[in-house]
């Protein structure tokens, strides 16, 4: 489904949430006793009742971020000075404040538990800009990234994303207030490459720039088709070396190529993470949840004399580090415990 114009997001989507947190919060007993009688009957600990609780507490996250939001635009002279570098530094503290609330709720009612199990010493190491090249698989990698890259390292992320993530009004008013890109599925690749150079040029030094090279949640369907891709592209050698890493997917060296002419000066994070890997399709999710999980990720950091300059060799350098992740997560998704 195409994404409506901006003017109905706003004007419908966004009062339309908060109507609707408004409805919700005055039936909200009804809707518990009703899951609280159903819970018997479904397995997993009082699921129905935790479910609501999780969607609840997301939809009066969206309504009062959008209601903090509107305030901002207020005194940002009806939205005339919100690119001004205090009202952007006050949109990022906004994040960061949300963003450790909803962890908080996800910790208490999800039992979801994130621990990092290494960061090289330097990783954000304040007075440079970061490029941060991320693997994505599973629902809500990219808010535990987030929330790491805001509150752990007080960064300023620039975030590449598909357009489809507009949908929810918070999301889409916050980030397109912030120097951020969605990307729509008929950008097509050039135009694509092209924007993620645009929004990485010109990082200060506590910017971090964030990519998912993968281009997509992993799924093992998605894996044989990134293979394909590369075959039918005559890249036989990348091929082989994607057939070899079984976790991930082979990477889009496109957009970082891109990001890295764009920003010479920047370190480079890798991130990888495991804890979501059997959350593939909406069955897997309703199996999943509540989580009961822990989450467990792994920082390294590249500094900027460290990243090679020819093209060719950049390529060859971001699948060595994608391979090394798929090795990280091989010998830790058994690390991964369910209480």
């Amino acid at each position: 489904m195409p994404l409506p114009p901006r003017w109905v997001r706003r004007l419908l989507f966004a009062p339309g949430v908060i109507l609707l947190a408004v409805t919700v919060l005055t039936t909200v007993p009804a809707w518990a006793l009703l899951a609280l009688a159903v819970s018997p009957f479904v397995p997993g600990r009082l699921r129905p009742l935790r479910l609501l609780w999780i969607g609840c507490v997301y939809l009066l996250w969206d309504a009062a971020a959008l209601i903090a939001l509107f305030v901002l635009w207020l005194a940002s002279g009806f939205g005339r000075w919100k690119r001004s570098p205090a009202f952007q530094r006050a949109h990022y503290v906004l994040a960061g404040w949300f963003l450790r609330a909803l962890f908080w709720q996800a910790r208490w009612t999800l039992r979801l538990s994130i621990d990092v199990v290494g960061t090289d010493p330097d990783t954000a190491l304040p007075g440079r800009p970061e490029l941060v090249l991320c693997r994505h698989a599973g629902p809500g990698d990219s808010f535990i990234l987030i929330h790491s890259l805001v509150n752990w390292f007080q960064r300023e992320p620039r975030i590449v994303l598909k357009e489809a993530l507009q949908w929810d009004p918070a999301i889409d008013v916050l980030l397109n207030r912030l120097p951020n890109r969605f990307i729509a599925a008929g950008d097509g690749r050039d135009s694509a490459v092209r924007q993620i150079g645009h929004l990485a040029t010109g990082l200060d030094d506590d910017d971090a720039f964030v990519i998912f090279p993968e281009g997509g949640n992993f799924t093992p369907g998605r894996r044989l088709r990134a293979i394909d891709r590369l075959r039918s592209l005559g890249l036989e050698r990348m091929a082989l070396r994607a057939e070899r890493m079984q976790h991930v997917l082979a990477p889009q060296p496109g957009g970082v190529l891109a990001a890295l002419e764009a920003a010479p000066e920047a370190g480079v994070i890798f991130v990888a993470h495991t804890g979501l890997d059997r959350m593939l399709t909406v069955a897997d999710v309703w199996r999943e949840l509540p989580m009961d999980k822990r989450i467990v990720m792994r920082f390294w950091s590249v500094p900027p004399e460290d990243v090679p300059t020819g093209r060719q060799e950049r390529i060859d350098w971001l699948f060595d580090w994608w391979d090394r992740i798929d090795r990280w997560i091989a010998a830790n998704r058994d690390d991964v415990t369910t209480a």
